[in-house]
């Protein structure tokens, strides 16, 4: 699927069919351990992937950006609900 221009053609490539990145997908719940470089700690909530390897993870109090997948731990698979991360 993508956009077309007025004749019919299309006009942008196609939406990436890979929904996954490293073996996560935006909406896991994630469990992350980072022991060096500026963002030092354990963050535990729902993640958003990028296309370079590296997460954004949702936790209760704030957003942290930048999380290489090395450092998480796949808690539970994004399934279409949503859940309550009160950890």
């Amino acid at each position: 699927m993508c956009r077309v221009n007025k004749f019919g053609f299309p006009r942008t490539t196609a939406k990436s069919t890979e929904k996954k990145v490293n073996g996560f997908q935006t909406g896991d719940i994630v469990k992350a351990v980072v022991t060096s470089g500026k963002k030092v700690g354990t963050y535990t909530g729902r993640v958003a992937v990028r296309k370079s390897g590296s997460l954004n993870i949702k936790t209760v109090e704030k957003t942290v950006q930048g999380i290489s997948w090395k450092y998480c731990r796949l808690l539970h698979a994004s399934d279409g609900y949503s859940y309550n991360t009160t950890c």
